[in-house]
């Protein structure tokens, strides 16, 4: 943690709390958030000629990132409701993993951050993928979620490292 900087989600006792947003401006913010799931090259096939049980895996696991995003404060105890202005779910299928590789971009004009709802979006639609092929590999891993860049808000512009 860097010097001066302080856990906003405690108060002065250490109980958690709902930040009070009431006197932040509404400005527009954005986030993205990417992540992974890695899987049997068979399965990676399986997903790309569209032969699962369950049926569209891609399409399935980006309307469930989109929806998962939407509900976000629903999920995490002290998120605040947001009217999201933008939700867009991103899947490529990578055969180097083998797998997909998952992004989402949220934006928002509002006063608070929508880091929370792009990080979910991503992570739903990988359990989503998970969710639809495990009959046929259960040893699928999701792995590298993470926020790759913020923007708006007091805080400013946030780039993630390349890893």
């Amino acid at each position: 943690m860097q010097p001066g900087t302080t856990l906003t989600h405690l108060d002065t006792s250490g109980a958690a709390n709902m930040v009070d947003v009431t006197d932040k401006p509404a400005t527009e913010r954005t986030a993205r958030a990417e992540g992974r799931i890695v899987m049997e090259p068979a399965t990676l096939a399986l997903i790309r000629e569209g032969d699962a049980k369950k049926g569209d895996v891609i399409g399935t696991a980006r309307l469930a990132g989109i929806m998962a995003a939407k509900r976000t404060h629903e999920l995490i105890p002290l998120c605040h409701p947001l009217l999201l202005s933008k939700v867009r779910v991103e899947i490529e299928p990578d055969d180097a993993l083998p797998g997909l590789r998952i992004a989402a971009e949220v934006r928002v004009q509002g006063p608070t951050g929508v880091e929370m709802e792009a990080l979910t979006a991503v992570s739903v639609a990988c359990l989503t993928v998970y969710d639809m092929v495990k009959a046929v590999d259960r040893g699928m891993r999701i792995e590298g979620i993470r926020l790759i860049a913020k923007d708006g808000g007091r805080s400013g512009a946030y780039r993630a490292p390349a890893v």
